[in-house]
């Protein structure tokens, strides 16, 4: 035997197995036994955010990486050190806990994983309890930022209260659209106009894209936001579109030009004469 040559590392032992990933982030991270030239496959219980994953050294130590929709298959084309761990890290899609699964690939002499399993353990009553319990405070929290207590808490009600008005609408219909009533509401803080809108039969579905609002002096008003109570309107269906305007700088009796255009841009309604 020549005197350069090298004994050849002992076949490794192939194996399945299983490993948990910790719902407490401060638990060890589980360890895969991997080696080069040796495909590992992963394979998860839920469906993975593939963007989310990141593989340590994946440029420039492994010969083959593949992620699907529930597996991910690695192969390294350089044998990891005694003392090396490459992290594995991926984000599951389903939003429950742990949310994240992480593992550390080290380098064993005589075992290899060709399959793994990653489970996520059973949270237990405990934890489930508390989960709930947050998740009712934030519901609670959120009912009242938006109900009548939010709008104070947020500045958008105060003292001066909230004057309201009926507003003029075109009497002809455009574009196959006709408005069939409109209020005005006038705030310190904001203006919102609110129109009911009918879809005429045999008219493509509408949904409101954007609100131009004008003084008669061409001024623009900045619009806030365009929503309506439904998602779009189909031929015949009626429907209420708010537009919330910027704070109120011009006088109440003061008329502007309202225009509102659908998503595509092509059917255009104007209501002339609105007061807020």
């Amino acid at each position: 035997m020549p005197a350069t040559a090298q004994a050849q590392p002992p076949a490794r032992e192939q194996q399945q197995r299983q490993v948990v990933v910790p719902n407490n982030p401060d638990e060890p991270i589980p360890e895969v036994r991997v080696a080069a030239n040796t495909l590992t496959l992963f394979r998860f219980g839920s469906a993975l955010d593939r963007a989310s994953v990141e593989i340590e050294g994946r440029a420039t130590r492994f010969r083959f990486v593949d992620v699907g929709e529930r597996t991910i298959v690695l192969e390294l084309a350089v044998e990891p050190d005694p003392e090396e761990r490459l992290i594995v890290r991926v984000r599951y899609k389903d939003g429950a806990s742990p949310a994240y699964a992480t593992f550390a690939l080290v380098s064993h002499p005589t075992l290899v994983d060709k399959e793994v399993e990653v489970m996520r353990r059973p949270r237990t009553l405990d934890a489930l309890e508390a989960a709930l319990a947050e998740k009712d405070a934030q519901l609670a929290a959120l009912r009242a930022v938006s109900g009548p207590a939010g709008l104070v808490f947020s500045g958008r009600l105060n003292l001066d209260g909230v004057q309201a008005r009926r507003l003029m609408v075109p009497a002809s219909p455009r574009d196959g659209l006709k408005v069939t009533s409109g209020e005005g509401y006038r705030a310190g803080p904001w203006a919102l106009a609110v129109f009911r809108v009918r879809n005429l039969p045999g008219q493509k579905p509408w949904e409101p894209g954007e609100a131009r609002l004008t003084r008669a002096d061409g001024l623009p008003v900045k619009v806030r936001s365009v929503d309506m109570n439904r998602a779009q309107l189909g031929p015949g269906e009626e429907g209420l579109v708010a537009v919330e305007t910027e704070t109120p700088f011009w006088k109440a009796d003061e008329t502007l030009r309202l225009e509102l255009l659908d998503k595509s841009g092509s059917r255009h309604l104007p209501i002339l004469e609105v007061k807020l």
